[in-house]
């Protein structure tokens, strides 16, 4: 049976892009379509949509916060644990982005338009710009104790009147608590925070997320999984030609290889066959 293909504006910042998308996908909760790959709702936005709907629900900070998640292989593999346990009922609304390059393969076969990959380490720096014109406050949640002086540092030094509220480090038992956790989310929402960068990688930080979210009042919560060390200089970025071409992953294995070599070698090629059987259009 031949797929319908209907052409749809989307809406990127204050321009619209002309999408040819399998059968016309229904606006979701984000204000974007999507399509479905491997399960997962993807939005189809560009940097520009993304920022701007980020800036928004950190403005409005509604009683239901936008939390934003990269979409990549990784994702991919943890999605059956993401869903396998009884979620806390949330209204938190997901924005879930375009990362890794074949999911951006993977939305050109589907939709017949090239989407632009959106890693939270691509997008962070235009984020934070946002904030500090805003007065946006902005907290980190993840990473360790060692490099906060370094993250105060980069954070003064590039966006020196933007507030940072401060950036919290809870040990794994403490995030496996409902207690501890719901003491961490009073602690932020007394801070007054707006946007968290949300740092406990794959998939804690998007259950983290998903169940304590509203409990800490921030309009927007960023899951940005190794962002924090990016942003500390930790860990550094892979050249710009060598993350167009595809291989972002094989740079970061060759720097951390004992950490991510299960990742991208085990359980990184089950993830891309169900990646490349995906042809299902979107669903709000």
């Amino acid at each position: 049976m031949a797929m319908r293909v209907a052409t749809t504006p989307v809406l990127t910042g204050r321009r619209s892009i002309p999408v040819r998308v399998p059968v016309a996908p229904r606006p979701t909760p984000v204000g974007f379509p999507a399509i479905t790959i491997a399960d997962t709702l993807v939005h189809l936005t560009d940097a520009a949509g993304a920022r701007e709907a980020i800036a928004d629900a950190a403005r409005s900070r509604t009683s239901s916060p936008l939390a934003v998640a990269s979409v990549n292989l990784d994702h991919i593999h943890h999605l059956p644990s993401l869903h396998g346990d009884a979620p806390v009922a949330s209204a938190t609304r997901w924005m879930n982005l375009i990362d890794g390059a074949p999911i951006a393969r993977q939305a050109l076969r589907m939709t017949g338009t090239p989407w632009p990959r959106l890693a939270g380490s691509d997008l962070i720096t235009g984020v934070l710009t946002d904030a500090q014109a805003s007065g946006a406050r902005v907290a980190v949640l993840g990473g360790s104790d060692e490099i906060r002086g370094a993250l105060t540092r980069r954070f003064t030094t590039d966006w020196p009147t933007m507030t940072f509220v401060g950036h919290w480090t809870p040990t794994r038992d403490a995030l496996s608590s409902r207690e501890s956790s719901l003491a961490l989310a009073a602690e932020i929402r007394a801070a007054g925070v707006d946007i968290i960068i949300v740092c406990l990688g794959k998939p804690r930080q998007e259950k983290w997320i998903n169940d304590y979210a509203e409990a800490t009042g921030a309009g927007v919560l960023l899951a940005f999984g190794a962002v924090v060390d990016f942003l500390a200089g930790r860990v550094s970025r892979a050249p710009h030609w060598v993350s167009a071409a595809g291989f972002e992953w094989m740079w970061r294995l060759v720097l951390e290889p004992r950490r991510l070599a299960r990742r991208y070698l085990i359980e990184g090629p089950p993830a891309y066959l169900a990646v490349r059987r995906s042809s299902r259009p979107g669903r709000a």
